[in-house]
């Protein structure tokens, strides 16, 4: 390496840099546990929701869309723990199943639009100008309409409408992906603006502007210097965005907006079983929205401390 590239990589490691280096992750996690006596509650709760995601549908003691598994209707008792719905379906298998629908829907949301945000959120705010006002009076508009309302539009007009490439049951089906996909497009567009005040923020930094005076492309500060900086941020906001997007897909299948009814969703369980049969067997609510309740208070919990330790600001609280 030569002598001036050696000095713009020794230069050019930001206090973030430095941290990331040194396993930003697993950092953050034992700083939680020694620090946020909360934020460890809403971590471990929320690596035992992971857990049921995964092994839910196998533990299920029947399968959740499997009628007359027992009495219709039938309160909560050994054998059903949660009892049966109107069609004898077995909710404690509905509801450890939907484990699975909400975290690999939240996942895939929060992956997509997290890269999207980054995307849009450093290209505006590394090269300004035109880009950045176009980029922005974008935003501007498209977050004046309220989230909730851009997503029931867009389920409405697609509502029944089927996508030849794509299965016609399950989370990838035509109705989960425009779901998914209006999500993504939600959340990612009003979380650029986060994504640009950061890269804002470093862009303002020494190293920063030593590596453009020696002669680094735009493209090398970006992927060198900028991205690695803001992924604390990045971090931060996925986790706490998760908890909202398991939110928004069980709105819309309450409203009946969402996925397929042969996906037990908790929104969809306390929508067709809850709703309509709450005056004789109330505890059909018990279940879904005990999960959806927990499920997230546990990322709500788990994203703020994790927040509070990636923050430089915050450190110390």
């Amino acid at each position: 390496m030569s002598s001036t590239g050696a000095l713009l990589d020794e230069n050019s490691r930001g206090p973030v840099t430095e941290y990331i280096r040194n396993s930003l992750y697993l950092n953050a996690i034992r700083r939680i546990v020694k620090e946020k006596p909360l934020g460890l509650i809403g971590m471990v709760m929320f690596a035992i929701f992971l857990t049921l995601a995964i092994i839910g549908p196998m533990i299920a003691p029947h399968d959740p869309n499997q009628l007359g598994t027992g009495p219709r209707l039938e309160g909560p008792q050994w054998g059903y723990p949660l009892g049966t719905d109107n069609l004898a379906r077995d909710m404690w298998s509905r509801v450890l199943t939907g484990y699975r629908v909400s975290m690999t829907l939240g996942f895939i949301v929060v992956v997509t639009s997290t890269l999207v945000a980054v995307v849009l959120g450093v290209v505006s705010g590394f090269l300004g100008g035109w880009t950045d006002t176009i980029l922005q009076r974008f935003v501007d508009a498209f977050i004046a309409f309220p989230g909730l309302v851009f997503l029931m539009v867009v389920q409405a007009i697609f509502f029944g409408f089927e996508f030849p490439f794509l299965p016609s049951s399950g989370i990838m089906s035509s109705s989960g992906f425009t779901m998914m996909l209006a999500m993504t497009l939600l959340v990612s567009i009003g979380n650029s603006r986060i994504m640009r005040g950061a890269t804002l923020s470093i862009k303002s930094e020494v190293y920063v502007e030593a590596a453009a005076s020696l002669g680094a492309t735009q493209s090398r500060i970006m992927l060198k210097h900028i991205l690695p900086n803001i992924m604390a941020t990045a971090l931060t906001i996925a986790t706490l965005n998760l908890g909202g997007i398991i939110l928004f897909e069980a709105t819309l299948s309450y409203l009946g907006l969402g996925l397929p009814p042969d996906v037990p969703t908790w929104g969809g369980m306390l929508s067709r079983e809850a709703r309509n049969w709450m005056s004789q067997a109330p505890w059909l609510a018990l279940g879904p929205g005990l999960a959806l309740s927990l499920a997230i208070f546990s990322i709500n919990v788990f994203g703020d401390a994790l927040r509070d330790v990636l923050d430089p600001r915050l450190r110390g609280r």
